[in-house]
């Protein structure tokens, strides 16, 4: 790391960049859309324009990449009265209703310049008018404008700095470091419009020819181009305390590495070895790494992961080619659009540029419906195991079917900026919340290992061992197992996911086969405009920040878990649960097949940092990635702690302000998370010091 990369990363740690921030009031602007009643392109493009109009250039001393966020607000195109009124007329909403968990077309406005985007769409305008396609005519004019927004921000920088480098944003990159400026700025716009969690994608695919122009010409060395990649993953932590988000961290900023070409060849290169690098160096939480791997991948790459994984920095986090792939195929992707994924944002699967994926839409409570069942069949006469088995079931097909009818028409809010960074939506004239190639839905599946060793402990504690009728067990849930120390004692040592016990992993291997087909030949009604198909509803593994939401909506449960203790992050051990050590748990959590439920949620493990104590550490762990690879896993993420510097951060966070730990599917600084998410990691940490 040079010099003047340490005093950069070092200003922005410490937010150096703050001083340049100031509040504006764009609630007049509110006003004026409400009383004009002005539609909503027009609003999200003036939204950018009133946003870049108020921007002020900035930099930091010793910058070479620019573009620093000075205004704090971002404007608010619609009331909470309009959104409402909306809703009450029956339309459904992903979130905030804009675009969000998307990884934009980088490619091609890197290589054309935001000034070839604009000539595109003018000859396309041309042709909406002789058209009468006012539809098209207003998303392009509106789209037009957008781009010419943005330019004008950057030419008030190049002004100021007069630095060459800015003039790559209105032509098109030719070199590295016009390529890492021009996405910068194009990434910094999204985020000024409106969207959000915006992936930066498989920069060292399509960054690549770029770094290879500049080493081949003899403009860059290897080492001066680590310093240029270094600055620009130093700007993507400037401006993401302000980034929306549960948690600080919680930003979407993440890229991915390796994996196949569209061709289905070896795409690791290396400029995936100096992301990773740079990584390593930095310390940084964002941009977060996700890696492409599969069976065939030398044990070095793994290697070169794992050394990320024993600086603490909860990444990468590891995506398997051989489920992932055929997974996306059988849910409608072409080939090669497939062997091109990308993760949105924490982990959800999506196609760069040409997908309205809408990943995260919602959940299922498993621990909840779990729940409904053990009421409804408590009283059932001659009631046997499979009574409630069959009850769980049942009750989750019917929130599956029910989240179905929910989001069966889902509207998604104008974004002409965006929108121009997809040459589809330009070529087709229309707004990509109208649709895009891919627009399908996924749908989270929470509490997997709660729900799986419930069901194991209701077989023992109520069927084998009869310590308990159905009736009195959720009676005692609903009391914290008050006055049955022996049942709640029972209930803890039952057989649990994660320790290879095929008790346990039969109903696990149950319950993934049932949600992986829990949406088979259902659909949403957004059409593709290129297939003429509709969107299906993708299962997945993960929880997202719904994993402490669904805790509090349901008492104790039957594996021992208390009213209120959270349920474990995305696919992972229950809380609490001693179990037997990493591999066992690799074990259990491979033997459903995990294609069905490949919408994202990684199997989640907490490692002690003493594992690294020894000179063969970052090799044993690389070999247990492997392991969970070959085993047909299909994400991992690993997270390296210290429960004792985890409970001293809490006393002393001033000491500890560059611990960073892996949350659900983003790294975030320790003392930064609410104590609710703090005290949820130190109890999934607490697992990982039992197993020393």
């Amino acid at each position: 790391m040079t010099e003047r990369i340490k005093s950069l990363l070092d200003r922005t740690f410490d937010k150096e960049q703050k001083k340049f921030r100031r509040h504006v009031d764009f609630k007049p602007l509110l006003e004026k859309f409400i009383a004009e009643k002005v539609d909503d392109e027009a609003r999200a493009r003036m939204g950018l324009e009133a946003m870049m109009s108020e921007e002020s250039p900035a930099f930091m001393a010793g910058e070479r990449i620019h573009f620093l966020r000075t205004v704090i607000e971002i404007p608010d195109l619609h009331s909470e009265e309009e959104m409402a009124e909306r809703r009450a007329a029956g339309t459904a909403f992903g979130e905030k209703g804009v675009v969000f968990n998307l990884t934009a077309d980088f490619p091609s406005v890197l290589a054309d310049g935001l000034d070839g985007r604009i000539a595109e769409m003018e000859s396309r305008l041309e042709k909406a008018k002789s058209e009468n396609d006012a539809v098209g005519v207003n998303f392009l004019e509106n789209a037009i404008l957008s781009c010419k927004a943005v330019l004008g921000l950057v030419d008030r920088y190049a002004e100021e700095c007069r630095d060459p480098i800015l003039g790559a944003v209105h032509t098109g990159a030719t070199t590295f470091p016009e390529a890492l400026q021009v996405l910068r700025v194009l990434h910094y716009a999204m985020w000024c419009e409106g969207e959000y969690h915006c992936g930066l994608g498989r920069i060292d695919q399509y960054l690549l020819p770029y770094y290879e122009a500049s080493i081949v010409s003899g403009e860059l060395t290897e080492e001066e181009s680590l310093e240029w990649l270094e600055e620009f993953f130093i700007a993507c932590n400037r401006d993401s305390d302000m980034y929306i988000g549960v948690q600080q961290g919680d930003n979407g900023q993440s890229v991915m590495l390796g994996g196949c070409d569209r061709e289905g060849k070896n795409a690791f290169n290396q400029l995936s070895r100096l992301c990773m690098k740079a990584c390593g160096e930095l310390k940084l939480v964002d941009p977060k790494i996700n890696l492409r791997v599969d069976k065939t991948t030398p044990a070095e790459i793994y290697e070169l992961g794992t050394e990320l994984t024993k600086e603490g920095l909860g990444f990468p986090q590891y995506a398997n080619d051989d489920v992932v792939i055929p997974a996306l195929v059988k849910w409608g992707y072409d080939l090669e659009d497939a062997r091109d994924y990308t993760c949105a944002a924490c982990w959800e699967f999506v196609i760069p540029g040409i997908g309205m994926d809408i990943d995260n839409i919602d959940a299922v409570s498993f621990v909840g419906c779990l729940d409904a069942a053990q009421r409804q069949v408590a009283n059932k006469p001659d009631l046997v195991y499979a009574d409630v088995e069959k009850a769980f079931f049942d009750e989750v097909q019917r929130r599956a079917d029910a989240l179905v009818e929910k989001y069966r028409h889902v509207e998604i809010l104008p974004g002409p900026f965006v929108s121009a960074l997809s040459a589809d939506c330009v070529a087709r004239a229309r707004d990509l919340g109208d649709g895009a190639k891919y627009n399908n839905f996924g749908i989270h599946g929470t509490g997997i290992a709660v729900a799986v060793d419930s069901l194991a402990s209701v077989r023992e504690l109520v069927f084998e061992k009869k310590l308990v009728t159905m009736e009195e067990l959720v009676k005692l849930l609903d009391t914290d197992f008050a006055g049955r120390p022996d049942v709640l004692a029972a209930a803890k040592a039952a057989p649990k996911m994660g320790n290879a016990d095929p008790k346990a992993d039969e109903i696990a291997k149950k319950l993934i086969d049932f949600w992986g087909h829990a949406f088979d030949g259902k659909f949403n009604d957004r059409v593709s405009p290129v297939t003429g198909k509709k969107g299906v509803f993708r299962p997945g593994t993960g929880s997202a920040m719904y994993y402490v939401w669904h805790a509090r909506e349901v008492p104790a449960s039957a594996d021992g878990r208390l009213r209120g203790e959270p349920l474990s992050a995305n696919y992972a051990p229950s809380l609490d649960v001693p179990v037997k050590g990493p591999v066992s748990v690799v074990r259990s959590f491979t033997e459903p097949e995990l294609g069905p439920v490949s919408n994202g949620g990684p199997l989640t493990i907490e490692i002690h940092d003493s594992a690294f104590a020894f000179p063969d550490g970052v090799a044993k762990v690389a070999a247990l990635v492997k392991f969970f690879i070959d085993r047909g896993g299909h994400q991992l993420q690993i997270n390296t702690i210290n429960r004792e510097t985890l409970l001293d951060a809490q006393k002393h966070p001033e000491q500890h302000r560059h611990l960073i730990v892996r949350v659900w599917g983003w790294s975030g600084y320790f003392i930064e998370l609410d104590k609710e998410f703090q005290d949820q990691i130190i109890k999934r940490v607490e697992l990982a010091a039992s197993e020393r």
